[in-house]
């Protein structure tokens, strides 16, 4: 099978077509043809050597896809060869072939594509785990969604309305904020242009927000920190400025906030009965129409450096796709 190979770490144009051996499934691993992946934030940041779960070189970089089941290893019930499923390897995607754990890999629905269902669980999947498990959010709360217009930060808008959540996105631009608003959002605040604190400040009344969902962090975080209401959970997702903030302890000591991690893959892993439970729920959702993924551009699998290259220069909106097979 062809795949894209990454031999040592560095940029994305590094990476190398090869042909390899196609993959066999170990106990409890399905392997799909690929039909469609999406590219992750961690895709970058594993071809760099900087994620914090480095397989050994060389590797097949390529975290999330769907495709069609074609074999099913020892010990795998509930999945079948035919299924049309979306799946989390967190490596192996950018390939022809791919195995991964069957209990991250779902049967999507009749009426979804390939290319939504290969940039659907995680984004969605983190939403849901963090706002629900980590951030108990509640109908009527308010929650603050930084990077709103980005994979995972649309979902979390998205997710925040289903449950029932007022909710103000952040972004860097007009045009994102207006990507937001189309997705659900109630309020915006263009954190280029204004100050963050004193906007959100302003829309809420001085009260200050319930809940704060980051996947950006930086510079953003302490004065989104500073939006905090009483009793406020700060959900911790992930870094996209790329350095990661220190919060001055006073300021959840004097708010009577928490600081909350939201790890979504380790969570599907130690408790897979729930993650099923949260699948079931956001495919229940999207058949409903409640949510509605944005894919804002696809590549072709001949430029999926290309694609890696467009995610590390924060282009996307929503998320972007590289069609490995028709």
């Amino acid at each position: 099978m062809r795949a894209l190979m990454c031999e040592h770490h560095g940029p994305p144009e590094e990476l190398q077509f090869r042909d390899v051996a196609v993959p066999e499934p170990g106990p409890g691993e399905v392997r799909f043809r690929v039909r469609a992946a999406s590219v992750n934030f961690p895709d970058a940041l594993m071809i760099q050597n900087l994620y914090q779960r480095q397989p050994p070189l060389p590797f097949i970089p390529g975290s999330e896809a769907a495709g069609v089941v074609d074999a099913v290893g020892e010990g795998v019930t509930g999945l079948r060869v035919g299924d049309r499923v979306a799946t989390i390897p967190f490596e192996g995607a950018f390939a022809e072939y791919a195995t991964a754990p069957a209990f991250r890999t779902t049967v999507i629905p009749d009426d979804m594509g390939f290319d939504v269902a290969a940039g659907f669980t995680m984004v969605y999947a983190t939403a849901l785990h963090g706002l629900r498990q980590r951030g108990r959010l509640r109908p009527g709360e308010t929650l603050l969604v930084l990077g709103a217009a980005g994979g995972v930060g649309l979902a979390a808008v998205e997710v925040g309305k289903m449950i029932g959540a007022h909710v103000i996105a952040a972004a860097s631009t007009d045009e994102k904020l207006a990507l937001a608003r189309a997705h659900g959002a109630d309020q915006a605040v263009n954190y280029s242009e204004t100050d963050l604190k004193q906007a959100v400040k302003a829309l809420t009344g001085d009260r200050g927000v319930d809940v704060i969902f980051d996947p950006v962090g930086g510079a953003l975080a302490e004065p989104a920190f500073r939006t905090m209401g009483w009793d406020g959970r700060y959900l911790v997702v992930g870094f996209a400025a790329g350095t990661i903030p220190a919060i001055p302890l006073n300021l959840p000591l004097v708010k009577t906030a928490s600081i909350v991690g939201v790890t979504w893959g380790m969570h599907s892993r130690r408790e897979p009965e729930i993650h099923a439970e949260n699948m079931a729920q956001l495919y229940a959702w999207y058949a409903e129409g409640g949510l509605r993924p944005e894919v804002s551009k696809h590549f072709p699998f001949e430029e999926s450096r290309e694609a890696i290259r467009w995610m590390m220069d924060r282009k996307v909106q929503g998320k972007i796709v590289i069609e490995v097979a028709a």
